[in-house]
């Protein structure tokens, strides 16, 4: 657990990070739903930090959250907080989905209750007594290592990839629904 919050009480340690998963939960949802509507079916951005953000909400990170969603339902937003990896693709396919802010918040309570009581019991411990047993070893230290190496090539590999072979999975050049939006009819509404 980090040093500032090893000194504090259990009960503030937990509203403390229900607060923070809540608030990080609410902003990849909201940047999914704000971003859906201003960028994605208005605007097509060349280049920046908006393309970054258009693109990602079009990876397939975004889309395997939708398919969750459309799978499960809004039982996949407090699960996700049991994942480690594909928490942001639920919170942003909910946005991108337009699931109302109520429920997506009601939804969005145990999950980040259960990730906040994890987290400020054993979470911290697992995560620091994991990493001193991989670097007290000469093999544990080369593992961390072949494990950096292997994420910073797949994700180098994936981003081109995606930059040669960009089809955009929500809306196409003519503003049209395509079959991504229009199985949801809150998806398929046309801006006013």
């Amino acid at each position: 657990m980090p040093d500032f919050l090893s000194s504090m009480p259990f009960w503030f340690v937990l509203a403390f990070l229900y607060v923070g998963a809540t608030l990080r939960g609410q902003g990849i949802y909201w940047l999914g739903r704000v971003v859906t509507e201003q960028t994605l079916r208005r605007t097509h951005p060349h280049e920046g930090w908006r393309k970054r953000v258009h693109d990602w909400l079009q990876g397939e990170g975004t889309a395997r959250g939708i398919e969750v969603i459309r799978r499960w339902g809004l039982v996949a937003i407090p699960f996700a907080y049991l994942t480690v990896g594909f928490q942001s693709m639920i919170m942003a396919g909910a946005g991108v989905l337009r699931i109302g802010w109520g429920r997506f918040s009601l939804a969005q309570v145990p999950g980040a209750l259960a990730w906040a009581a994890i987290y400020s019991t054993i979470g911290f411990a697992v995560w620091e007594a994991a990493l001193a047993a991989a670097a007290g070893s000469p093999w544990g230290i080369a593992g961390i290592a072949a494990l950096l190496v292997v994420g910073v090539a797949t994700f180098a590999v994936h981003r081109r990839r995606t930059r040669h072979t960009a089809v955009p999975l929500l809306v196409n050049p003519v503003d049209e629904p395509t079959p991504a939006t229009a199985a949801t009819p809150d998806t398929a509404r046309r801006p006013e």
